[in-house]
């Protein structure tokens, strides 16, 4: 109780928490979750600086088992009506899947029930087993099949599932359960499609169920493309199974454990149909991992795997929604039973969001095209033609290109972190040799000491590269630190510490590109990986961000343009937008291929250069440009910051009036810089993008919305001096004294440092007067008083 009003913790604590417990929630199995987040809250960042948004926190989650939520309470202080808490119930109970709601103000109960549809005042909670057998009933769960519904987690390593996984987790459950022979979960990259997966074949298996409805545990193959997609999680997160597992490979085909791993090259060879040694009716659950990467295609040599063991119940697992490049994938497993997209998991804040740095180099803005008769490193003449981004690596291999982009990109990383962990897309395989190389002469001082700072990871340093991307995951190595590939980590690499993804190749699968995204999706707050960077020089971010069905919106996007040097030469505008025709959807480089047994990429090299070499040359980078969000949160357009910046005030603040209004006073002051902030304004990034270093922030964010006259701090503290003589006269020589100084102290470090007025008090030069409490109690007749004071004073500054 405050000031003698009931709050919302008195009304939970005096009648809502008793009147669960009477319902029979509380008592064992059937927990109650008290003031339980679920989300983590987004990361904002704005200027550099980072900061963590609101988490989403139920009032109270009803369990009908540990890992088996119900229902959802709003709770609302007793003098507000119910209804108060009917939108947020139905919003957490949508967010966390479930079926049932309730909102309350302690007295009076609203049940809401998804499964019939309605929302009526009730006079007591359902019990647990009357929710629970609801559920059943509208799922239509045969009675059989609950104990493998609720077989608890398997929570040895200490990590509990997320919300979104056990959604997941029991939506795919509940789908075998039903008989449905394919399923479809649609999870982000980094979101833990592994986690979703070992689960729920532990609770299967735990449980014993089979596709037979015998009494024995079910033989279970997690199947992928790539040894490391398969390897990893036989590892680590399957390490529970212990001995019930198995690799597939060599034609070691064991049929006496219950776990199996393997990859389609090593059960299909060119020589043996391995997977035939086993009957076709020998598992009872197959997992694929990364679907969408061809094993679901009609015409798919992958495909005679999954046909063959058709009796199986087949669960298809990718990042990617539903586009033409993953259409097969929709057809055979069909509509995902569960979908977590990327835009979600960054507004959750369980993964990182992203700055996009767009650099253009003089080549890629304008293309081009040899001297008459010009030679290419060969003695081979050059064909006449004018060369784009699209041609360049692929027909026409500038050196000087790659080198204005390593250059450019040691910059970037010499004015930040050196030691920042960074992925360098390039076209093929020699591409990414000599962007090493280039990389590798730029940094010598470092290599010097780190001979492994700068690595190539493709097929032709099979396991040497293996053992980079080894040493590159390992949060506790500082090197490799820059990795250059072409094809090999655009999928199922978990390394947590990537800051930067860099772009230097043309990525026209929308699928590669999410895939690519997902490289540095990950967070590792506690190693200062909080958010990370795609630097494009291709075009390619702009172009899938443009895309209306991109679902990643970025927090900052930047567009700067460097000479072969790697110095930015100018601000530009550049055309967002990336013309389809040059960049057809699936292209895919067709240099790269999976080898037979291993899941590694191969390279098959031409009889011939099939590439022109340009050694000489000059290429530069140029421009800086801002990208932001158009008013439905999906284009991306291209604007300067401050542009933005004063748009985004004037979408909040009609008048220059309103934003005065908010401004002046302290306490609403605060609602404004978290507006701002939640929309990335930066003051420190916004003065010096306009070069008003002296202004106030108020007379900026005036001066960019409407064009309003520009004051600097030491005017505006001129004016409050003479309009507030009559605060001044009131007190006493030193309160004068003190007022004057925090004057001074504005007009040295500007107004948001009053917002912590206490901790100012505590530093020089108002140390000198006493505490904060004493200055308060001697000087203004108590904290109140100087609490009045100095908001007056402050409302003077923006009479």
């Amino acid at each position: 109780m405050r000031d003698g009003v009931i709050t919302e913790a008195d009304s939970c604590r005096e009648f809502v928490t008793p009147k669960l417990v009477e319902a029979g929630w509380g008592t064992a199995p059937h927990a109650i979750g008290e003031q339980r987040s679920f989300t983590n809250g987004r990361i904002i960042v704005a200027g550099g600086k980072v900061r963590r948004g609101k988490q989403k926190r139920a009032d109270y989650l009803l369990y009908y088992r540990r890992d088996y939520p119900l229902a959802v309470v709003e709770a609302k202080e007793i003098g507000l009506p119910a209804e108060t808490g009917v939108q947020q119930a139905r919003e957490y109970a949508e967010i966390l899947g479930l079926k049932f709601a309730y909102a309350t103000n302690g007295h009076r109960i609203i049940e809401i029930d998804y499964t019939t549809g309605t929302e009526r005042e009730v006079d007591r909670y359902a019990t647990p087993d009357e929710l629970f057998a609801r559920v059943a009933a509208a799922a239509q769960l045969p009675q059989a099949s609950t104990p493998h519904l609720l077989e608890p987690f398997n929570l040895v390593s200490g990590k509990v599932p997320r919300y979104y996984q056990q959604i997941a987790i029991h939506r795919v459950i509940e789908a075998i359960l039903l008989g449905q022979k394919r399923i479809l979960a649609t999870l982000a990259t980094g979101t833990g499609k592994t986690c979703v997966a070992f689960q729920i074949c532990w609770k299967l298996w735990n449980s014993r169920w089979n596709r037979t409805g015998e009494y024995r545990r079910p033989k279970i193959l997690f199947l992928a493309d790539r040894n490391i997609l398969v390897d990893d999680p036989m590892a680590k997160m399957f390490a529970p199974f212990g001995d019930a597992r198995h690799k597939i490979v060599g034609g070691d085909v064991s049929q006496s454990r219950d776990m199996y791993f393997g990859i389609y090259q090593a059960l299909s060879t060119a020589s043996t149909d391995v997977f035939r040694q086993y009957r076709p009716d020998f598992f009872d659950l197959i997992i694929i991992d990364e679907c969408h990467r061809g094993s679901s295609r009609d015409e798919s040599a992958w495909r005679a795997v999954l046909d063959y063991f058709e009796p199986a119940v087949q669960f298809g697992m990718t990042a990617t929604p539903l586009r033409e490049e993953t259409r097969d994938s929709y057809e055979y497993f069909g509509n995902p039973v569960y979908t977590y997209s990327l835009r979600q998991g960054i507004e959750d804040g369980f993964l990182a969001p992203y700055r996009v740095h767009r650099v253009i180099t003089t080549v890629d803005a304008a293309g081009w095209r040899p001297s008459k008769d010009e030679l290419d490193r060969y003695g081979r003449v050059v064909p006449d033609d004018e060369y784009q981004t699209k041609d360049f690596e692929r027909v026409i291999a500038l050196r000087a290109r790659t080198r204005a982009m390593a250059r450019h990109l040691t910059d970037l990383l010499k004015g930040t972190d050196r030691f920042a962990k960074t992925l360098v897309f390039c076209v093929d395989q020699e591409h990414a040799a000599e962007m090493r190389q280039e990389l590798l002469n730029l940094n010598s001082d470092l290599v010097k000491q780190y001979p492994d700072y700068v690595c190539r990871v493709t097929a032709d340093e099979a396991a040497i590269g293996l053992t980079h991307l080894s040493h590159f995951q390992d949060v506790d190595k500082p090197t490799p630190v820059i990795l250059t590939t072409s094809q090999l980590l655009t999928t199922g690499v978990d390394a947590e510490m990537v800051k930067n993804v860099v772009l230097a190749r043309v990525v026209g699968s929308r699928a590669e590109f999410r895939q690519i995204v997902g490289r540095g999706t990950r967070l590792k707050v506690d190693y200062g990986k909080e958010y990370f960077n795609i630097i494009d020089f291709t075009g390619t971010a702009t172009h899938h961000f443009a895309d209306p069905d991109f679902d990643g919106d970025p927090a900052r996007i930047e567009e700067v343009t460097v000479d072969e040097t790697g110095e930015q030469v100018g601000i530009t505008e550049v055309n967002s937008e990336m013309p389809q025709e040059d960049v057809p959807v699936g292209y895919e480089l067709p240099e790269e291929q999976i080898g037979p047994d291993t899941g590694i990429l191969i390279n098959e090299p031409p009889p011939e250069p099939r590439k022109f070499y340009i050694d000489g040359g000059e290429v530069e980078v140029i421009g800086h440009l801002v990208y932001d969000l158009d008013s439905d949160g999906k284009k991306l357009q291209v604007v300067k910051y401050t542009e933005y910046s004063g748009r985004a005030v004037r979408t909040l603040y009609p008048t220059r009036e309103a934003l005065q209004s908010a401004w002046a006073n302290p306490d609403t002051r605060s609602e404004v810089l978290r507006e701002l902030t939640q929309r990335g304004i930066s003051f420190e990034e916004l003065a010096s993008s306009s070069e008003q270093p002296d202004a106030d922030p108020f007379d900026l964010l005036c001066h960019l919305a409407w064009n309003a006259p520009l004051l600097t701090r030491r005017q505006r503290a001129e004016v409050a001096k003479r309009q507030a003589q009559d605060l001044f006269a009131q007190y006493g020589d030193t309160a004068r004294e003190i007022l004057a100084l925090l004057l001074d102290r504005y007009v040295e470090r500007g107004i948001l440092q009053f917002n912590a007025l206490s901790e100012l008090m505590k530093v020089q030069p108002f140390d000198r007067y006493g505490s904060p409490s004493e200055i308060a109690t001697r000087h203004f007749g108590g904290v109140r008083g100087m609490k009045d004071a100095v908001s007056r004073l402050q409302t003077a500054l923006y009479q």
